[in-house]
C-alpha cells in the first residue's frame, strides 16, 4: 500500500532551520547596529534607535535580547574579557610600576577607542552577572597590582582602587567632550594623573603634547551645541 503524501506547507512557511537563520541574522545585526551607535553615542542610545539601525522591529529586538543589560551584555563581553586580559598583562610585567602604567594607560585607550565602553567602565549593571564577574575579576588583580607597585617604593601610599574609578569617569568625560576635535586630549589627561600618582623621585612616562588652543575652542563650541541624542 502506498505511503500517503505529506500534506502541502501553509502559504509562508519556512523550515525550522529558515527561522533559526533568520534570527541568527537578526541577532547579529541587532549587535553590530548596537556596537556602531554605542561606540560614536555611548550607552544614552535608547533601544528603538538601535532597532531602527538594524532594521528590525522592536518586538524582534526584545524577542533576542529582552533588556538593555542583555544587549549591553553581548556587545561588550569581549571588551570585558580585554579588560580582565589587560589586568593579568600587567601583574605578568616583572616590573611593577611599569605594569601598572602600563595597564592604566591601556584602560584608558580602551575607553578612547570606544565611547560605550567609556561609559561601561563607569557603570555598574546588577543585572548583567557576566560583565560584573569580569569587572570584579578586573579589580582583584587591580589591587593586587596597586600592591606590588606599593612595595617597590613608586606608587604614592596613599594611592587606592578607588583614584582609578575616578580616572575612568574623568577620561570619559575628557573622550566625550573632545574626541571629535582633540582626540589624543584623553593622553594627556592620563599623563598628569600617573605623574600625580607616582612616589618622589619615581621615573615616569612622557607627557603627551596639550591639544591646541584651537581644538579645544572647537570641543568647546560642540559641547554648546550638542547633537540631538538617537
Amino acid at each position: 500500500m502506498p505511503t500517503p503524501a505529506a500534506p502541502p506547507d501553509p502559504p509562508g512557511h519556512q523550515p525550522s532551520t529558515g527561522l533559526r537563520a533568520d534570527a541568527e541574522r537578526n541577532r547579529e545585526s541587532i549587535l553590530a547596529a548596537a556596537r556602531r551607535l554605542y561606540a560614536t553615542e555611548g550607552l544614552g542610545v535608547s533601544m528603538a534607535s538601535v532597532a531602527r539601525e538594524a532594521g528590525v522591529g522592536k518586538a524582534t529586538l526584545s524577542r533576542r535580547f529582552a533588556t538593555r543589560e542583555a544587549l549591553i551584555t553581548a556587545v561588550f563581553s569581549d571588551r570585558m574579557d580585554g579588560y580582565a586580559m589587560a589586568v593579568t598583562g600587567a601583574l605578568a610585567d616583572p616590573d611593577p610600576w611599569h605594569g601598572f602604567t602600563g595597564y592604566i594607560q591601556a584602560v584608558c585607550a580602551m575607553q578612547a577607542a570606544d565611547r560605550g565602553f567609556a561609559d561601561v567602565l563607569t557603570m555598574t549593571f546588577p543585572a548583567a552577572k557576566a560583565l560584573e564577574d569580569r569587572r570584579t575579576e578586573a579589580y582583584d588583580g587591580f589591587v593586587e597590582l596597586i600592591a606590588r607597585a606599593k612595595a617597590t617604593g613608586h606608587l604614592r601610599e596613599d594611592f587606592t582602587p578607588e583614584d582609578l574609578v575616578i580616572l575612568l569617569m574623568a577620561n570619559a568625560g575628557v573622550i566625550a567632550a573632545t574626541g571629535d576635535d582633540a582626540p589624543d586630549t584623553w593622553r594627556r589627561l592620563v599623563g598628569h594623573m600617573l605623574r600625580s600618582y607616582a612616589a618622589p623621585g619615581t621615573a615616569i612616562p612622557p607627557l603627551a603634547h596639550a591639544p591646541t588652543p584651537t581644538t579645544l575652542y572647537r570641543a568647546m563650541i560642540r559641547l554648546g551645541h550638542p547633537r540631538p541624542r538617537s
